[in-house]
């Protein structure tokens, strides 16, 4: 089967089944928890907060309060760094022309996770979770870590003179993904009293206490959102090869800079207030790319919407999966990722 857009009409039935599974997830992600709400009260006090709209919900003030400040804080976070992870990823892999390409394998959130570390273990907290209330500074340092990483890959998938392929990118990623591991273990090392803090950021989570981290990533989530959802038709011609994109009028490198760093910006952005959630990038598109066609102009506006999709549900059974407890969100996507990435590795090299 060929990659190829399809018509117009099922793209925008595409985008209806999108904001649709939205609605369910942030519906189910508020409902679903130790203390159950109706879906029903649960969707008319969400319709409450749209100005000029009253229903009556049914729902005590108890009951409003966990939903206005606790759940939906968090499921809200859940739907922005899903939708910037999913976008990311789309964003890379057209850039790379590598469909294998993701924050994660790229190295780009382990820059990014070097940065938040390096935030989390240097601050003061008083015997208090350095990753409660994260401050400002903390997106600022992971760009900048995300930055280093994916100019290490970039410029490693070319050493010796090689053309970067998408074996020699994967290779690369691999490869700077490690160092900066190493260089996160030892910052950890010299700073023992934050071990638990950062590895329970590690592991991935959307715990958040209110709307702080939400307000915190929002900028970031607008401007990464404006300018990757600007490119999509060029990307569309980046596919084609540098030669033709610049015989129609287009500056592939400049383009190319430009979608590498609004990537990196929304992975930054979402590392910084999730910790490590890996495979979101690679399994929502790709999966769009299959169903939906090709096309990076519908590819990239879906990927927005099914990445928040998915990754608020997938929190959803990180929370409720084992009782009380709760499953590192990270776990949960890797769950399922794992055997999907081997199943997109096959796909390509056969390919």
């Amino acid at each position: 089967m060929t990659d190829r857009p399809r018509p117009a009409g099922l793209r925008l039935r595409w985008v209806a089944a999108g904001l649709v599974a939205v609605a369910i997830a942030l519906v189910a992600g508020v409902s679903l928890g130790p203390v159950g709400l109706p879906p029903g009260s649960v969707s008319a006090e969400l319709l409450n907060l749209v100005p000029g709209v009253r229903l009556h919900s049914g729902l005590s003030e108890r009951e409003i309060a966990i939903l206005t400040e606790l759940r939906l804080p968090r499921v809200v976070l859940g739907l922005l760094v899903g939708a910037m992870l999913a976008l990311a990823g789309a964003a890379y892999q057209g850039v790379f022309r590598n469909p294998l390409a993701d924050p994660h394998l790229l190295g780009v959130a382990a820059g990014a996770g070097l940065g938040v570390t390096a935030v989390i273990a240097t601050r003061t907290t008083d015997g208090g979770d350095a990753t409660a209330n994260l401050p400002i500074g903390v997106p600022p340092a992971a760009f900048l870590g995300a930055l280093l990483a994916v100019t290490l890959t970039w410029i490693l998938g070319a050493a010796g003179g090689r053309e970067r392929t998408p074996a020699t990118l994967i290779l690369a990623g691999v490869a700077v993904s490690a160092f900066l591991a190493a260089a996160q273990t030892y910052l950890m090392q010299q700073h023992v009293e934050t071990l638990r803090q950062v590895y329970s950021w590690l592991l991935g989570r959307l715990a958040t206490a209110g709307w702080h981290d939400v307000l915190l990533i929002l900028p970031y989530f607008v401007v990464t959102g404006l300018i990757v959802l600007s490119q999509r038709r060029e990307l569309d011609v980046l596919t084609v090869g540098d030669e033709e994109a610049a015989s129609l009028g287009l500056h592939p490198q400049r383009s190319r800079y430009l979608l590498l760093i609004a990537a990196s910006l929304g992975t930054a952005a979402a590392v910084s207030v999730s910790g490590l959630i890996g495979f979101v990038g690679i399994v929502v598109p790709h999966t769009l790319r299959l169903l939906s066609g090709a096309s990076y102009r519908s590819l990239l506006p879906l990927s927005v919407l099914f990445g928040a999709a998915f990754l608020a549900l997938t929190d959803v059974v990180a929370r409720t999966a084992a009782g009380e407890a709760e499953i590192p969100i990270g776990v949960v996507t890797a769950f399922f990722g794992a055997p999907f990435f081997i199943l997109v590795l096959r796909r390509s090299r056969a390919v």
